[in-house]
Formats: C-alpha cells, structure tokens, sequence
C-alpha cells in the first residue's frame, strides 16, 4: 500500500532529482543514484595525515579529520550545497550526512568518538535560515553511528559575513572569537567530532575549537561534507 501511494505522488507531483532533473524512482530521494554515485569523493578518509589533517596541524589537538566530497564553482557538489543552504531543504542535509556516514563507518573513522558536535549558526542567521545546515549533517551521521549529538557546548557570539569571496586572511579574521563555550568543563577526556559543510581554510573550525583550548584532554576529529577547491 505505501509503494502504491508513494507511485501515485510521484505521478501526481513528480519528484525530480535535484542535480540533473530527472524523474526519481520511488526508493530515490533528492537526487537519483546515478548523480549521487558520480560525487567526487575525496577518500580523503583513507590516508593517514592527509592534506586536511595536515591544516590542523599545530592549531587544535586533532585526532583525525576529512571532507566527504570536493566541491568546485558550478559543479554538482554546489547544488546539493545551494539546495541545503540557501532553498530551505534541511532535509538533504539528514540525507546527505547518512550517505557520508555509511560511506566512512568501515573505515573506523568514527571509532572512538563519544559526540558529534555541529558548528552553530549565529541566532540572527538561525532564524532567517530556519535551521543549521551543519546540525542536519549531524542528524544523519548520527542515525548511522548511534553516536549523540550535543548543541549545547559552544555558541556563536557574532554574527560574522558570509566567508565567500574573502581572503585567507579575512577568513580567519572574520571568525576570530566568534564562538564560546558552554560548559566544556564536561568534555574532559572526550573524543569530539566537529561536523560543517564546507571546508576552505578552516578557520571557522579553528575558531569553534579555541572554546575547548583549556581542556588539554579533549581529543577533536573533524567531518564536513566537502572541501573547497578553487
């Protein structure tokens, strides 16, 4: 019965896939298998002291850390970040975090860690987006993982420009201070997972984490959705 009234939406309102357009099959959501399987895939997971660990390096006590997929100006990636974003659809970012999760648990990436912790929205820009994309990240790994979710550990006290088109420089000023911690005090001899969407130079990430700088031992990983190439 559920198949036959899912058939019957899908020919009274047709979904279509949210990278090429085409028509999704009933067991499809967002974008057809086909578009998901062509993602670049970064496989960043699978190398030890990768490039993205290698940025960390000296700035939080890391752990280990990837981007899921690469992103470029007009590719595919940017879509599904512009669907997640900016056109009010939190719930590719649910789907989205369980395809990377699924990808990544066999790996062991998430072995050891206790929580999974979204960079937070400033609450002007959460009440004018409505969610976090970063949390509805989160809501997917962790219906893979079975790891918990805490929001409730670091605030974003400025509400900071948009980082695109700035410089690293700008970047890493822009974000300077513009988290703080909420009782941290209770991480102590925590493994946390940092979750964003887009990683560029990480100073957004390195500002989250100086809210635990105090905690010397906090073990971090980091996990976004993807890496930005140009």
């Amino acid at each position: 019965m559920k198949t036959f009234l899912t058939d019957v939406c899908d020919f009274l309102f047709p979904r279509a896939c949210c990278i090429c357009g085409n028509s999704l099959l009933h067991d499809e959501k967002y974008c057809c298998t086909s578009c998901l399987m062509a993602l670049p895939r970064t496989n960043l997971h699978l190398i030890e002291n990768n490039e993205i660990e290698k940025n960390f390096w000296g700035k939080i006590n890391l752990k280990r850390a990837t981007s899921f997929l690469y992103y470029s100006k007009g590719g595919d990636v940017r879509q599904l970040l512009y669907e997640l974003k900016y056109h009010g659809n939190k719930y590719i970012g649910e789907f989205l975090g369980r395809v990377m999760a699924s990808e990544l648990i066999d790996s062991g990436f998430f072995d050891g860690i206790d929580c999974i912790v979204p960079v937070p929205l400033h609450k002007k820009k959460l009440h004018k987006r409505g969610y976090n994309q970063s949390e509805w990240l989160c809501k997917g790994i962790s219906q893979v993982t079975s790891i918990p979710i805490r929001k409730d550990i670091i605030r974003r006290v400025s509400q900071t420009e948009t980082q695109t088109h700035k410089g690293m420089y700008e970047r890493w000023s822009n974000v300077n201070q513009a988290f703080q911690g909420e009782d941290v005090s209770s991480l102590n001899n925590l493994h946390i997972l940092i979750v964003d969407d887009v990683l560029t130079t990480g100073a957004t990430i390195v500002s989250c984490c100086d809210s635990f700088k105090d905690i010397k031992s906090i073990q971090i990983s980091v996990l976004t959705l993807a890496i930005a190439t140009e």
